[in-house]
């Protein structure tokens, strides 16, 4: 077996939104379970397709135990950044961003989050990957994005 990172009866934090990818009973799928932050209890260890570890997270808050991937789990006591925004979240630019006088992203674009980078020198910052802007990716600070269904 995979060594496993956490053992029966462990605090863990989820580090993403989880929602129902079909497998738990009396929720639509794509409902939303736990969220992002939320501390739980490992309850039981296995293997998925023998090489990924899932552990089964006993979420007392929510009353549900759901299967968590290890990369979506950090120790319960590790430090926790809250993030408004999460990976593939949709967001829109609530400034104009531009480079020595060049727009590269108009008000109001939009994005989607590739990656959340917690420990920023400035607080939470953002890989984004905005539509206007193919194939690049830009940093961008939290405080200059929005909710891309914040302005629909």
């Amino acid at each position: 077996m995979i060594n496993a990172q956490w053992e029966y009866g462990e605090a863990v934090r989820l580090t993403r939104n989880v929602r129902n990818d079909g497998t738990y009973p009396g929720l639509e799928p794509g409902a939303p379970l736990v969220r992002r932050g939320s501390i739980g209890y490992v309850v039981d260890v296995g293997t998925f397709l023998q090489d990924q570890i899932i552990y089964s997270v006993n979420f007392l808050e929510e009353g549900k135990i759901v299967g968590c991937r290890e990369e979506e789990l950090i120790g319960g006591d590790e430090p926790w950044t809250p993030s408004r925004f999460e990976f593939r979240e949709k967001v829109r630019a609530a400034k104009l961003l531009a480079v020595g006088g060049e727009v590269l992203v108009p008000l109001g674009a939009v994005g989607e989050v590739i990656k959340v980078i917690r420990d920023a020198q400035d607080g939470v910052a953002y890989h984004i990957h905005f539509d206007s802007l193919p194939g690049r990716i830009l940093q961008i600070q939290e405080d200059i994005l929005e909710p891309a269904e914040s302005a629909e």
